[in-house]
């Protein structure tokens, strides 16, 4: 069986995508799988620069065909931040804890109509052979007043998204990974690698 590496230790991410790409007959192993312990620095512009650039490290180290992802919180009355910033918003190896009461702070003024964000990520496969292609997922929302659920990682429970009135972190895993900014980019993805497979 072919092998697809997730070039992440965050767990989180790792239990989406595999989720997501169960019905594909690739052997999915994440960096902790392979007890690859490296850090990448993501010091790109865009999540897209930086998900390629870890795609390419770990593509490089292991010679297998390697997905990475960059994805983050946009809040528009933020200019658009925390943006490729949002792990460490509240500073290096900040918990989510702390991005999220940071997140909070700056818009303690701001009026329910003006919190609109959306998460976004961006996904790059890069190929042994030096090939790579990128796909983007968008997911629209806004942000709580205060955190809401227990449920996902990050900015999950400030997050509620467009078309229901509950935060990611208080909606079930399965609704999640249907219409999340990561599944949307997965999806696209799965095209990519289904029609492959037929090849």
């Amino acid at each position: 069986m072919k092998k697809l590496i997730i070039a992440t230790r965050n767990n989180g991410k790792v239990k989406e995508i595999k989720a997501l790409l169960r019905p594909l007959s690739y052997d999915i192993l994440s960096l902790g799988d392979l007890n690859i312990d490296i850090d990448i620095p993501e010091d790109g512009t865009t999540f897209e620069e930086n998900a390629v650039k870890k795609a390419r490290e770990i593509c490089r180290l292991t010679g297998h065909l390697t997905l990475a992802d960059d994805s983050g919180l946009e809040v528009f009355a933020l200019n658009n931040a925390p943006g490729v910033h949002s792990a460490r918003f509240a500073g290096e190896g900040a918990s989510d804890e702390q991005n999220n009461r940071k997140l909070l702070t700056l818009m303690k003024n701001i009026q329910k109509e003006k919190r609109q964000a959306r998460f976004r990520c961006c996904m790059a496969l890069y190929y042994p052979e030096g090939k790579y292609i990128t796909v983007e997922g968008i997911c629209n929302g806004s942000i709580a007043f205060e955190p809401g659920g227990s449920n996902g990682f990050g900015y999950d429970p400030l997050f509620i998204v467009e078309g229901y009135d509950k935060t990611f972190a208080q909606l079930p895993s399965h609704v999640k990974d249907t219409i999340s900014h990561r599944a949307k980019a997965l999806q696209k993805l799965m095209h990519i690698l289904a029609k492959e497979q037929e090849v």
